[in-house]
């Protein structure tokens, strides 16, 4: 494998980080890791769902420096959480993350994605220790056109569904607040990028409505996991790795040449992590074994999905020196491994942090 750029532990220790939606899947992960590399982490969220998360099971709560509960809709208590916290870096991940939930609830989508991150942005406008923010979107914030190719940042903004529309709409108030506050005459010096990743698996992602979580819930249940839409095509990946990118743009955002981040970037897999929904599922049920059985969910089709939805990460490959460590099959036998460990009462903290060491190559 090819040398890559990581994320160095000289640069984040002893710094203070914001982590908004930590007590979700990638905001647990990416505490973590912060606090692996010696980071004041302060956390704003909403309390975790209902049932098992990885926030809990891994014991998130005791390497993070504040922990404050609260909605982004609540614009003063986001304040109140960037004053107390004071934080140098933000990565902005607090959102309502999944398509069905907007078919359900648009308005509350549209109000916590939106407003939420206007909430947080007018915040950091008020905050000074701030110097950069990292806004996570996501993959389906480009228009499809039905065509198959894989998406540069380049391309055209859309969005079918609430979720994605209002994702979508995240990347152009960002752009807006870019250009209006902080990349204008007399505009302060907070850089600000956007990162957009896709299907990412993990250990510790019980999220509803999500491939990989649906399956492991079945197959412990010794019922056959039902998949929607199982040919379409999706950039799996595994959690560290759109983690690793965003840590990365974090890291240049505050350089002397942080102003040439503060942009949009892609993180995906090669194209040997992009695969239908059957193939990955058929993947999880082989390494689950115990007879685990996948079938089509006869409402798969009730809602609209993008059949092909492909990333093109070479920007971020050429720029940032960021490049997909792990491939399909060692992803998808990681998360299926933690479940196991958390069945075999392994500390799940410590099996957090060996992967992540096991991703850095330093195990």
């Amino acid at each position: 494998m090819a040398s890559v750029v990581t994320p160095q532990v000289s640069f984040w220790a002893g710094r203070s980080v914001l982590v908004t939606g930590h007590t979700g899947f990638k905001g647990a992960w990416l505490s973590l890791w912060l606090a692996e590399m010696g980071a004041e982490v302060h956390g704003f969220s909403l309390d975790p769902t209902e049932g098992q998360t990885v926030f809990h099971a891994a014991d998130v709560a005791s390497s993070l420096a504040s922990d404050a509960r609260a909605d982004l809709r609540d614009q003063s208590a986001v304040e109140v959480a960037l004053e107390t916290a004071a934080p140098e870096i933000v990565f902005h991940l607090a959102a309502q993350p999944l398509v069905s939930a907007g078919y359900q609830s648009p308005s509350v989508t549209w109000m916590t994605n939106v407003q939420g991150s206007v909430h947080l942005l007018e915040s950091v406008r008020r905050q000074p220790s701030v110097c950069a923010v990292v806004v996570v979107t996501t993959d389906k914030v480009y228009e499809d056109l039905g065509q198959g190719a894989a998406h540069s940042e380049s391309d055209r903004l859309g969005g079918h569904d609430p979720y994605s529309s209002s994702k979508a709409a995240v990347e152009l108030l960002v752009d807006s607040y870019r250009k209006s506050f902080w990349n204008s005459v007399g505009g302060t010096d907070v850089r600000l990028a956007t990162a957009r990743a896709g299907n990412v698996i993990g250990g510790g992602d019980w999220g509803v409505d999500r491939l990989v979580p649906d399956c492991l819930r079945a197959f412990e249940d010794r019922r056959p996991a039902l998949l929607r839409s199982p040919g379409s095509v999706r950039p799996w990946q595994h959690v560290l790795e759109p983690l690793c990118g965003y840590l990365l743009v974090a890291e240049r955002l505050t350089g002397d040449t942080g102003h040439d981040v503060a942009t949009s970037w892609n993180f995906g897999p090669d194209a040997s992590g992009e695969a239908t929904v059957e193939e990955v599922a058929r993947m999880v049920a082989v390494r689950w074994g115990h007879d685990a059985e996948i079938l089509e969910d006869p409402c798969s089709h009730q809602i609209h999905e993008t059949e092909i939805l492909c990333l093109d990460s070479t920007k971020a490959k050429n720029l940032l020196g960021w490049s997909p460590r792990w491939g399909l099959e060692e992803a998808v036998s990681r998360t299926v491994d933690w479940h196991i460990g958390l069945s075999d009462g392994m500390d799940l903290q410590d099996l957090c942090v060996s992967q992540i060491a096991d991703y850095l190559g330093v195990s």
